[in-house]
């Protein structure tokens, strides 16, 4: 993909800054008035699904923030939105992908004639396992009219990462073989749709900016629905709605 352009690296140099401050007032504010920001980051909870989620309290995630692991895990996903290039209404990015077998394909391979195809990216993060049956839903509804594809991409919160008390204990994929064991996870959730992983290089996450979980809707090699970046706005639900007006 070759190296960053000087563009690229003084965007990276604002956002390192931009980042760093976040984390400094964030890490400030939280020892001046941590009711307050407790509350705030409770509220931040309720879109994600954190709040309401039975295998989690607020200790077991609302003390990491503004961690050290907090600060890298933040500035790789702000970074590698610098180098989203799939944009609404252009050309898929057709990324190579790895089934659960092994074999290598790539996204375009799932497409069935000019039928939509939901992506959907994530990886064994609390919000992406809570709406989980949300997405599983959607497949059930319009798999006669849409077809669907789950993207394992790098995790999240990994145990020796940015880490939340009482989540899967999965740590950073050192290797393909890794990545392939942690996705099998998704199988015992019965996803009704084929499951892929992405490549050790990140590509298809990078290009769609996925991290941490993300929705598409491709139709025909072009971008449809472009759903908004997770945690906070990963919304299964506006995939229904784009669906139901494709074949109202």
């Amino acid at each position: 993909m070759g190296l960053p352009g000087p563009g690229l690296w003084l965007k990276r140099l604002w956002v390192l800054l931009e980042v760093a401050v976040h984390v400094a007032v964030g890490k400030l504010l939280l020892t001046l008035f941590p009711d307050r920001v407790k509350k705030n980051i409770l509220a931040m909870g309720d879109k994600t699904g954190m709040t309401r989620n039975p295998n989690f309290s607020h200790d077991n995630w609302i003390p990491t923030f503004f961690s050290t692991q907090y600060f890298w895990f933040v500035l790789k996903v702000r970074w590698q939105r610098l180098e989203d290039t799939a944009e609404l209404g252009g050309l898929a990015p057709n990324c190579p992908v790895v089934h659960l077998s092994g074999q290598r394909c790539n996204i375009w391979d799932f497409m069935q004639g000019n039928r939509p195809l939901v992506l959907n990216f994530g990886s064994c993060t609390p919000s992406f396992m809570f709406k989980f049956d949300q997405f599983k839903r959607l497949t059930e509804d319009f798999s006669s009219v849409a077809d669907f594809l789950i993207i394992y991409i790098e995790e999240a919160h990994a145990s020796d990462g940015w880490a939340f008390k009482n989540n899967v204990d999965i740590r950073n994929h050192q290797n393909l073989q890794d990545r392939l064991q942690a996705a099998h996870l998704l199988l015992a959730r019965s996803p009704q749709c084929p499951v892929v992983v992405d490549t050790m290089q990140n590509q298809s996450s990078e290009l769609y900016a996925a991290l941490p979980e993300r929705l598409y809707i491709i139709q025909e090699g072009r971008i449809l629905y472009k759903g908004k970046s997770g945690p906070w706005n990963y919304n299964p639900e506006e995939v229904r709605d784009v669906l139901e007006k494709l074949h109202s």
